[in-house]
């Protein structure tokens, strides 16, 4: 639900009358995974995609159907043998999908004695709550009751790193705490993932399946030296949703003019600027110098953070002269094994553009666990469990 978030607060703001369906669970070859969500207002326009086109028909109706019952449903699609004209997946996978409406405005029906209208109005807020701080780029979580008793079904609480939050699942006062435990682990890790705890918070007793969409700032992209190819890498890291720096310490090269698509542009000894930085598991550093001035105080620094990435560009005789001078300065084997050197994968690229690819395609395979093979001829999963994620935005 997140990924649309910004779109979906439009609405909020709007008063608009909405339905969203959301991915909590997959099986199989799913072509999208948990937290990808499909909205679908009163007048029927619609936003944001579940399958990639398989059961878009059937999720926009049920969408539909949600918001004139007032009432949240959970439905699963996968693919029938048995039966070539039923809704599914071509790919074979299965999919469980949580429509919800989202009423933010509407009085409860007067009919229901509480129950369902009183779920649907006590969660739309907490869900208009998620989406403001997913569009205003703030880090926190949402956490949806997906399976579990019919009563709670839907229920949301929104959590901040700090532990506040907003909303309530209901059932035993002790599922909150326990759910807000949770969430800020997975909020930490900026991970969407399912959870299993106990109805009454325990660990064990009736199951309740939570489902935790994390919210976080882009990930980090810090580009070192302000060559050609850097320009093209900075490009590629804005397309894949990273917050990106370019930094070099000379002035001539590191300017707003040869590097218009980067976030900031830091002109200092690239050692230096790291040092400064607070980065998280989720930063690739990319280490395009190839001047040893440069790269062996950066990389001393840089293979012993937790960071996700370290590539560094040259040459296979630059590489062998950087991990001897690296030796020489104290590293050990199991953090020279950390550098991705020479940076990127085999594509035989030639151009700065090449190139580039070839270096986001080893972070994107290095974040999800993929091999870089072809994946014709493989026996690997085309889609990796590995580092899901969603960023503001993964």
């Amino acid at each position: 639900m997140l990924d649309i978030a910004e779109e979906l607060h439009r609405w909020v703001e709007q008063g608009r009358e909405f339905a969203v369906a959301t991915v909590v669970a997959t099986n199989g070859s799913a072509p999208r995974q948990p937290g990808a969500a499909l909205a679908v207002d009163s007048d029927g326009t619609a936003v944001g995609s579940v399958s990639g086109g398989c059961v878009e028909g059937a999720v926009y109706e049920l969408c539909q159907e949600a918001l004139q019952t007032g009432r949240p449903v959970l439905e699963r699609f996968g693919y029938s043998d048995e039966d070539a004209f039923a809704v599914g997946l071509t790919c074979g996978g299965i999919i469980d999908i949580l429509v919800q409406p989202v009423r933010t405005s509407v009085p409860r029906p007067a009919n229901d004695g509480g129950g369902a209208g009183e779920l649907v109005d006590s969660t739309a807020d907490t869900l208009a709550a998620g989406l403001a701080a997913a569009a205003t780029g703030e880090a926190a979580a949402v956490t949806r009751i997906i399976q579990g008793p019919a009563e709670l079904l839907g229920r949301a609480l929104l959590v901040r790193p700090d532990g506040s939050h907003t909303g309530t699942l209901g059932g035993h006062p002790a599922l909150d705490r326990t759910a807000i435990e949770e969430t800020r682990a997975l909020l930490d890790a900026g991970r969407t993932a399912t959870v299993e705890i106990g109805v009454d918070g325990a660990r064990c007793g009736q199951p309740v399946v939570l489902l935790v969409e994390s919210s976080v700032p882009p990930p980090r992209m810090i580009v070192f030296g302000a060559i050609d190819f850097a320009s093209a890498l900075v490009r590629v890291g804005k397309f894949l949703n990273y917050h990106v720096t370019v930094c070099d310490a000379r002035p001539v090269f590191a300017t707003r003019t040869r590097f218009p698509d980067a976030d900031e542009i830091v002109v200092e000894w690239p050692h230096r600027y790291l040092d400064s930085q607070d980065l998280d598991a989720r930063t690739v550093l990319c280490v395009l110098t190839h001047d040893a001035k440069f790269d062996v105080p950066l990389l001393e620094r840089a293979l012993k953070l937790p960071v996700a990435y370290v590539g560094a560009m040259g040459s296979r005789r630059t590489h062998l002269d950087r991990q001897q001078r690296l030796r020489d300065v104290g590293l050990t084997e199991l953090e020279l094994n950390r550098l991705r050197s020479p940076i990127g994968l085999d594509l035989g690229a030639r151009t700065p553009e090449e190139t580039a690819l070839s270096i986001a395609a080893e972070i994107v395979a290095n974040r999800r666990g993929g091999t870089g093979l072809p994946l014709k001829g493989a026996h690997t999963p085309i889609h990796h469990e590995a580092g899901a994620a969603v960023g503001r935005v993964a």
